[in-house]
């Protein structure tokens, strides 16, 4: 398996909505809105298998305190080969100089993202409005 990384945003509707949907995110529904999140986000790093896109992270800062990382996907067919963990590394390794870096985890991957070096605050609620 020969994955190679991008820092690109030019991705399209129909990558990002095969990516998305392969991990059943109701975010894949809406791949034009998809497409404009990935280009109006501050980075995005991308796993390819050849031209298949087959993991992403993205994320939005204010570029002195603190970054947010809105999405980590990787397609299921490519979980459990350390593809994430790149993705996380690389976003952590940017944002090195910044020291509040957030993401919020469904609780099922809440260990991964602990040995990506994030911690969990049990004084800390997310807290949404959202219609997704």
């Amino acid at each position: 398996m020969a994955i190679t990384y991008s820092w690109t945003k030019d991705l399209s509707p129909e990558e990002l909505e095969k990516l998305f949907l392969s991990v059943n995110w109701e975010s894949g529904n809406y791949p034009q809105k998809l497409q404009k999140a990935m280009f109006n986000s501050h980075k995005v790093n991308s796993a390819w298998d050849g031209s298949t896109l087959i993991g992403i992270i993205n994320s939005m800062t204010d570029t002195v305190l603190t970054v947010y990382f809105q999405y980590l996907v990787v397609h299921p067919a490519y979980q459990g080969h350390g593809i994430g963990k790149k993705l996380v590394a690389a976003m952590l390794d940017t944002y090195s100089d910044i020291p509040r870096k957030i993401l919020i985890s469904v609780n099922e991957k809440v260990d991964f993202y602990k040995h990506c070096g994030f911690t969990h605050h049990a004084d800390k609620a997310p807290m949404f409005v959202s219609t997704l």
